[in-house]
């Protein structure tokens, strides 16, 4: 019974030592059960709240999530060497000021629908619940292809230019988020209520299943987050082809958007500069994509090069606008 006993236990430990994409098999488990603790733990106490999450308990939460990460990107300098830690930290931070952005495009999709404050925490945790499956899946897919043909880089880095371009011309339109062919067909297609129930995705009215309002604002959620991913893939790639440190430093970011937009949705109209700033970096971090054959770019330098420009373009936003905060005090 022993001897069964020992090669059960030898078999379990080889088999999560296995390493896979760049990790041991125990650490991609441990990250994932964490994360899945980390969100029960974070829609449980918002719902036992029953209130709006305060702009202060935002602010505490918004910490929690930056050490955690902060944390983990120690684990990795400890199980992958510096050399992946810093290209950790450089995927969080840009994956991480990306989210700031979208944070313009979930208040006006919350505008435009209507909807309470106590429902949008939820639609925002499920919203982070699919963004782990499809982040997962476009790095995985991602790093493929870039394996498998080179050439892809190039195409990687000239899309991230052209998506540098339009951030600095071009505005978030709330109607091309929220009146696409897909909410069309939605609308046509799903039986839906006119009014909200709490925070249900579906009721049942006069023995018939239907969809509320939330459930189509998480459809727009969902689908927007998918066109973010598009963005913001390339750019972790560009950073590295690690598909472990690329998917969490990924995730990590993702994980603290909910509590971030407690924090930043009051604060949006402050943040005048940012976009230029998202831009810059998307622009560094494609042409940084496009050269790397030819002239590296130093992993400390990226680092600096990117906190240095989102540090001045949020300096600049809080300075210029403080005057008219100032203002709108004293009415």
């Amino acid at each position: 019974m022993s001897s069964i006993w020992l090669s059960v236990v030898s078999h379990f430990d080889v088999f999560m030592r296995k390493t896979i994409a760049g990790a041991p098999l125990w650490v991609w488990i441990a990250f994932h059960i964490g994360v899945f603790i980390a969100l029960g733990i974070d829609l449980f106490s918002s719902k036992r709240r029953g209130r709006e999450l305060s702009m202060r308990a935002a602010l505490h939460r918004t910490a929690i999530w930056v050490l955690v990460s902060l944390g983990f990107n120690a684990l990795v300098w400890r199980i992958k060497g510096p050399h992946h830690a810093l290209d950790f930290l450089t995927g969080y931070l840009v994956e991480y000021s990306l989210s700031m952005d979208n944070i313009f495009v979930f208040v006006l999709i919350f505008a435009h629908f209507h909807v309470p404050p106590l429902a949008q925490r939820r639609v925002l945790v499920w919203g982070i619940v699919g963004a782990l499956v499809m982040r997962g899946t476009m790095i995985w897919c991602g790093i493929a292809l870039v394996q498998r043909f080179h050439f892809v880089l190039y195409l990687f880095g000239l899309f991230l230019l052209l998506t540098a371009a339009r951030m600095l011309f071009k505005k978030h339109a709330a109607r091309d988020l929220t009146e696409g062919w897909l909410l069309r067909t939605c609308r046509r297609v799903l039986p839906m209520t006119r009014e909200y129930h709490a925070e249900n995705f579906h009721v049942r009215v006069d023995g018939r299943w239907m969809f509320t309002p939330l459930a189509l604002t998480m459809i727009v959620i969902e689908t927007t987050d998918l066109i973010f991913a598009v963005d913001s893939i390339p750019a972790v790639l560009a950073i590295t082809r690690d598909q472990f440190v690329a998917y969490t430093s990924n995730i990590c970011a993702i994980l603290g958007l909910r509590s971030l937009y407690f924090l930043l949705a009051g604060l949006m109209d402050r943040f005048i500069y940012l976009r230029t700033g998202l831009a810059l970096v998307l622009g560094f971090v494609g042409t940084k994509m496009i050269i790397a054959d030819y002239l590296p770019v130093p992993r400390v330098l990226a680092l600096a090069v990117i906190a240095l420009i989102l540090g001045i373009t949020i300096a600049l936003s809080m300075f210029k606008t403080q005057n008219r905060v100032a203002a709108e005090g004293q009415k």
